[in-house]
């Protein structure tokens, strides 16, 4: 069973996020033949202060 963790910062909306879960599981199944039902897609958000890029916390890059 492939488990795809993604972490990103939180903006997207419910419907994008279940375009994200779609099109990676699609990949998956077309990558290694993995049935869908067998792939598990999790996907976790981090408020934009909890998220750093380099030595600046994302909400302060305007992210």
């Amino acid at each position: 069973m492939p488990i795809v963790k993604v972490e990103m910062i939180q903006g997207r909306t419910p419907e994008q996020i279940e375009k994200l879960i779609e099109s990676v599981a699609k990949a998956v199944n077309e990558s290694i033949g993995a049935p869908e039902e067998s792939i598990r897609v999790m996907v976790k958000e981090y408020p934009n202060t909890h998220w750093g890029i380099g030595t600046k916390q994302a909400y302060k890059l305007g992210r």
